[in-house]
Formats: C-alpha cells, structure tokens, sequence
C-alpha cells in the first residue's frame, strides 16, 4: 500500500492544481487620453487643440496603475470625524486618507478649480471638462469639493468686495488641506450648504434664519441659526448657505473660522452613510450663530446661487459621462482577453452587439458634455447662452439618468470577477446613481427645462436650430426632430409628459451632434438604435446591418 503511493509524495507538482489561462488582466499604464479618440476628437473640434499637451501629460498619469491603485484607496479607507480634540475643544475635523488628499492636490495644481476664472480664453471650459473627465474616471468623490470650489466663484462676484478678498485664494492652485482660518491659508476651498430636513430640492421651505449684526443687505454680516441636512465636503474652508433673512430667501458667505481665529459654530453632527461616493464626506450640521455674509441681492437668494447649481450640474455631466467611459473601457478591455465557448468574447456577435451599445451610450454622453463646454466658453453669444439655459438640464437628466443602467451592464459583461470588491466594478456601480440624485433629480431638471421654456421661449429656437444643423444628415433623426418639434408647441399637460420631452430632446442633440463629427458607423448605429427602433430594448439590441466590429474598435483602450 505504501510503495504504491510512494511516488506521489515525491510528485514536485503535488500542488499545481491547474495553470491560470484564458483570464484577463487589469487595466493599467495606458494613456486615458490617446486612447480614447472620441475624446481627442471632441477637444480638437470644441476649440481646446492647444491644451492636447496637457492632457497628453494626464492622461499617462491618470492611465498609470500607481494613480489608478490610488483611486481604490481612497474609496477603502473611508473619512473620519471628530467632533472635539483630546483636550475637549470642538474641531469639527474630517480626516481623509492620503489618496483622496493626492487627488485633491492633483486637481488644483491642475486648475480643475479654476482654470475657466484665472486663464479664460475660447476652450478654456473645454479644457477643463476634458481633464476632469479624465482625472473622474479614476477617483470620482473628490470631485464634489472641486466642482463646488469651481462653480462658486460666478456667484460670488455678485458681491465684488468679497470676491476681491476670497476669490484670489479660491482660485489660486495651490491645496490646503488645515483645518485653520483662511488668513493662514494661500489656497481655499468651497461647499456649498442648501438642503433642509423638510424640504430637500424645495430650498424656498428653507427655516434657517439669518440675522443682522448691524447693518443690512447685500454684503453685511449675520449670524444663521438652523440646520443643513445634506453638506458635501465639510472640510471646505467656506459655504454658500441658503437663508431666511427679512427680506426673504437669500444667499450667505459662511467660513469654518471667524476672522478673529475662532471656530464659527457651523458643528458637523454625523457624516452620512453613503452607499457611494465614499472618499468623499458628507454631513449633517447645525449653524448656531454661525457668521456669514450676505451675497448678492437679499430675498434672491435662490437666483444668486444659480449659476452656481448651473456649474455644478455641468460638472455631474462630466462625471456621469466619465463614469460611463471607465465602466465602458473595463468591459471592452476584459472581453478583447477573455473567451468562452472557444472564442475571444468581443469577437462573438452577441458580445458585440452588447459592447458596441455601451459604447455608443458612453460617446454620445461625452460628445454632448463637451458640446455644453464650448456653449459655456461662448456665453456672450445669444445662441450659446441660450443652449447653457436649457441643455444644462437636459443633459444633466438624461446622461446621469442613463448611467447606472450603463454600469450594471458593463459588470455584466465581466461576469463574476467584476462583482468582486478587488475589482473597479462595483466602486463604479455604486457611483452610478448619485449625480443623477445630487444638484437636483431627475423630476426637478425636468421642471427646470419647462421653467426656462416658459420663462424665455427663444431657449427652444436656440435648442432646434442646434439639432437642424443636421438636418439631411440622417432620416431617422430628420423625421425624430420634425415629430419632436411639433410635440414641444403641443402646451397641454406639459408637467405630465416632461420625461418624454426631455428623454426626446436629449436623444434628439445627441444623435445631431453624432451625425455632424463622428464617424457614420457611429451616427448610423445611434440613430436606428436609438431613434427608429419602438420601445426601449436593453443593452445588445442594436439592429442588423451596425458595424459593431468598427465601434468597438474605436473604443477599446490598449495598454503600452
């Protein structure tokens, strides 16, 4: 019995149970931004050729497995609070891990923040959507206090002697992280602090009140009593806080630090628990007497901080597409390795289809977000300010709306391995629905396309006159466009049917912007997937006669 055996106890192989084969490898150490054509196409034709240098440079740092590995960090090692240091005086101090202060740091030296404000010039917002999107698809929570910081600064020129003295520190490029007055700081940061418990979007329920310690008005100082239930980024060095004062609804400049270097009591009671977003904090707070000042006209508060909500939305366009981009290069990448059933799966027309749509849904998302960037770059042109008034909701809607779907699928076509937590996948589907939620949902961006319909009609004509411009460029959307422009002069029960118009209106932009600059497998897969097929279909049901094989070609990152 023993001799039998024996030679297996001398077997060197005892423990090789299998050879690893046919699996596929992390995506890592490519350029996010040469290998995403789309996205150079869309730089070189929204008028930012002149920063390719720059993203050139980004993209081999964003691509690179060392920053990509900081993104997973950061998500890992979640934010703490401390409400009072060990000698019992109230701090109110979030620590983070150091990636998420990397990504911070990265952003602002990178002018993610400011670019727009310090060096404007035709690309300028362009540029900075094109970084952002990039830098988004690695760490995504960070963006939230970058975004606010950046989409601060219009609403805070309504009030010059305080941007005078806050916007030189606001937009320098230069991170600091302290938990100290801003008199000690060259470099701030800005949140923003508008939802209550009672009324969530509806911020004019507002029950925080602002009192006058002297004079006041427009520019004057107060001190706010209440509560905000929904603060991102605590540890911004200031808000724009929403208020009552006597003359009704206004906006405030609210520090962490009085000038005299005491804490103004705006006390963090909790970090919220949140099912994504995790690098990034978000809190509950009392103002008891927190000091602040008044910005811009009183009792117009919700109008002063609207270009500020403006910006902040474009920015959730930017991260929703981003999202889509990354969830979009994980699947293409992994099934370019992997096969099953004796083939490599992107060589399989079933697979095919399925990527090939994810790809479509991923590009037409950037091609509009950076659309809306060039608008902004030209918002001294009637038409451009016009499609800002009005696409900033369209487009905020639709690509966040579209986005979770897009990442359950993209995991889907890793299968098992993209469930797994060591894997980007579920960081990415967790992400999904929050910008769709944040900065206004869904039904409230649809209220506001029919709010700026009904406040300044012209916005409609800048809207159709954009999609013309495709106009013979393909059936499907000629006849789309035509059924949409006489559904949108149809006045009855518009609030009832808004999700319909704005779903049409944003295909409908997507699909002229596609026709006009990207290449006809492209346009011609959206417009007969999108626009002539009846009822929605899930991710693969593109119809016959689609180059899949072109489209997945165009969008598949290659490594080295």
């Amino acid at each position: 019995m023993n001799a039998r055996h024996e030679p297996a106890l001398h077997n060197p192989y005892l423990a090789d149970t299998h050879e690893v084969t046919n699996t596929s490898c992390e995506l890592s150490d490519f350029n996010m931004f040469t290998q995403d054509a789309a996205l150079q196409e869309a730089v070189q034709r929204e008028g930012a050729a002149w920063a390719e240098p720059s993203l050139l440079q980004f993209g081999t740092l964003t691509g690179s497995a060392d920053y990509l590995e900081l993104g997973n960090l950061a998500n890992r090692h979640l934010p703490e609070f401390d409400t009072h240091d060990r000698f019992g005086k109230r701090i109110d101090l979030v620590k983070y891990h150091p990636a998420y202060h990397q990504f911070m740091k990265t952003s602002i030296e990178h002018g993610l923040h400011s670019s727009p404000w310090t060096h404007p010039r035709p690309g300028a917002h362009v540029a900075r959507a094109a970084h952002s999107y990039l830098h988004s698809q690695v760490e995504a929570g960070h963006g939230c206090p970058i975004t606010m910081t950046f989409a601060a600064v219009p609403t805070l020129r309504l009030q010059p002697e305080l941007a005078a003295l806050w916007e030189p520190k606001i937009t320098a490029r230069i991170y600091d992280p302290r938990n100290v007055p801003v008199a000690h700081k060259q470099g701030l940061t800005i949140g923003m602090a508008m939802t209550e418990k009672q009324g969530g979007s509806d911020v004019r329920s507002n029950s925080t009140h602002a009192y006058p310690l002297g004079q006041e008005g427009p520019g004057q100082a107060y001190e706010l009593v209440g509560h905000k239930y929904f603060v991102s980024a605590p540890m911004c060095d200031a808000f724009l806080v929403l208020a009552q004062s006597r003359g009704g609804l206004s906006c405030f400049l609210l520090p962490r630090w009085r000038p005299d270097g005491s804490k103004n009591p705006m006390q963090i009671l909790r970090l919220k628990k949140k099912m994504g977003n995790a690098s990034n904090a978000s809190c509950e707070t009392e103002l008891r007497g927190a000091l602040a000042w008044m910005v811009g006209e009183e009792g117009k508060g919700v109008r002063n901080i609207i270009e500020m909500v403006s910006m902040t939305r474009f920015d959730c366009m930017i991260g929703s597409s981003a999202g889509m981009r990354m969830a979009a290069s994980q699947a293409l990448h992994h099934c370019a390795h992997r096969s099953a059933f004796g083939e490599v799966l992107n060589q399989q027309p079933l697979m095919q289809n399925v990527l090939a749509d994810l790809a479509l849904e991923s590009e037409a998302a950037m091609t509009l977000t950076l659309r809306m960037a060039r608008a902004m770059d030209h918002r001294d042109q009637e038409q451009e300010d016009l499609l800002v008034r009005l696409v900033t909701a369209v487009g905020k809607y639709w690509i966040c709306k579209r986005t979770p779907g897009h990442a359950y699928e993209a995991m889907e076509c890793i299968g098992g391995s993209g469930v797994m937590e060591d894997s980007m996948m579920p960081r990415l589907y967790r992400e999904a629905p929050v910008n769709a939620i944040w900065e206004g949902s869904g039904n409230v961006q649809c209220l506001d396309v029919l709010r700026a319909m009904s406040k300044t009609p012209a916005v409609v004509d800048a809207f159709l006159a954009e999609v013309m411009l495709a106009k013979g460029g393909h059936a499907a959307l000629d006849r789309y466009v035509a059924k949409l422009a006489s559904d949108l002069c149809d006045r009855a029960d518009l609030e009832y049917r808004a999700r319909d118009l704005v779903d049409r209106m944003a295909l409908a932009l997507q699909a002229s912007l596609l026709v006009r600059h990207a290449p006809a497998f492209v346009s011609d897969a959206f417009c007969r997937s999108r626009l002539d097929q009846l009822g929605a279909h899930n991710y693969g049901g593109l119809p016959r006669g689609v180059d899949t094989t072109a489209i997945i070609e165009r969008a598949t990152p290659r490594m080295g």
